[in-house]
């Protein structure tokens, strides 16, 4: 009988699965949630500030900076991830085109109205409370502004399905809260935040590796829940 594997709280998993997580996705729930992330994502952000909230590596930020986003700027919770985010942004970072900030998510360290993108890619399940991060989002992006989230698909949650991890030559799983389609509706329309697109990316079989195992029923359901919101006033 196979045994549980460990739960850690983001922090905790975040400082030890940091070593080894690059500034790209790296598996293949990761590439189907980036497709459609990047799909909703402007090709050119000539003159735009571009807020990763979470971010991780920085794998969103330096793909708005290859779309010529005139800054960028990113917040994690996560001390040694950010580190691997200074080490991908280098260059960006010397010449004043991106910085990156220690926060959380529910209480970001950014003055409201700062950001014309809002991005918050694979975070938000991470709290237990979704409106409050979603107010902090909306407050930081301008009126007008659009935010991109994504979170692993609700369904994963009641299939069992765990953001698990290797470090240290074991295996882990994070801390995830399920939020369901009705909770964003919910939290959306008090917040004055319209959602104009919701998207739930599939796996692609070619970026699955050979050998790999995993649960076929990935293959014939959503595996992440993708959102443009707009921050109506």
């Amino acid at each position: 009988m196979t045994s549980p594997l460990p739960v850690l709280e983001p922090l905790e998993a975040y400082a030890l699965w940091s070593s080894c997580y690059p500034a790209h996705a790296h598996n293949p729930v990761m590439m189907a949630e980036e497709r459609a992330m990047l799909a909703l994502m402007p090709e050119v952000l000539r003159g735009r500030h571009v807020l990763d909230a979470g971010c991780g590596s920085g794998r969103y930020l330096l793909h708005a900076l290859r779309r010529d986003a005139a800054h960028v700027t990113g917040v994690d919770l996560s001390p040694a991830m950010l580190e691997r985010a200074r080490e991908a942004l280098g260059s960006a970072i010397a010449d004043g085109r991106a910085d990156l900030r220690q926060g959380d998510l529910a209480n970001l360290p950014l003055p409201g109205s700062l950001a014309d993108l809002t991005v918050c890619g694979l975070t938000i399940g991470h709290l237990e409370a979704l409106a409050p991060a979603l107010a902090e989002l909306r407050r930081a992006t301008r009126p007008g502004g659009r935010i991109l989230c994504s979170d692993v698909h609700p369904i994963g949650h009641a299939l069992g399905w765990q953001r698990d991890f290797r470090a240290e030559g074991r295996r882990y799983a994070v801390r995830h809260t399920r939020h369901l389609y009705s909770h964003w509706h919910a939290a959306c329309a008090a917040l004055g935040l319209a959602i104009e697109r919701v998207e739930e990316p599939m796996l692609d079989p070619a970026d699955i590796p050979v050998g790999a195992h995993f649960d076929p029923m990935a293959l014939e359901l959503p595996v992440a829940l993708v959102f443009q919101l707009r921050r109506i006033a």
